[in-house]
């Protein structure tokens, strides 16, 4: 796995983000052709519908599951990002910290991380600059 840094940090598994959601969202638009298709026809509008609401469904779940998982990790970073500045610091990250900003800090090496988080918190750093603050990127390899 090549070295993590800002410019490719992001997690993308091709066969889920491109390939299935190319799936779903082509069958939407078939399962919304098929049903408009089918309007005054009284034989074919009942599974028309049926198969437009599962596609609907499917396309949700698609949805649901990637933000879910993404919400219990974010939990787990929260959690060991707090541990380690305890860890460091001697005291629990700053309440002003968000979620997002939190999830930033994770890159900071621990040389860095005190001081930035307060940065962070003193001065509400966007993510995005938090992420760019750090000068010795620390990878996270588990991130789903």
């Amino acid at each position: 796995m090549p070295e993590q840094n800002y410019k490719n940090h992001a997690r993308y598994v091709p066969l889920y983000h491109f390939v299935l959601f190319g799936i779903l969202v082509l069958t939407l638009i078939g399962s919304f052709v098929n049903l408009y298709q089918s309007w005054g026809d009284h034989m074919r509008i009942y599974s028309a519908s049926l198969i437009s609401v599962l596609t609907v469904s499917m396309l949700m779940l698609f949805f649901f599951a990637r933000i879910f998982a993404l919400k219990a990790q974010d939990r787990a970073i929260r959690a060991e990002e707090n541990f380690r500045h305890y860890l460091l610091a001697g005291k629990p990250l700053d309440g002003r910290l968000t979620i997002h900003q939190v999830i930033a800090l994770r890159f900071a090496p621990d040389a860095e991380f005190v001081a930035l988080a307060k940065r962070a918190a003193d001065e509400s750093l966007e993510p995005k600059v938090i992420k760019q603050s750090v000068k010795n990127w620390r990878g996270d390899y588990y991130r789903a």
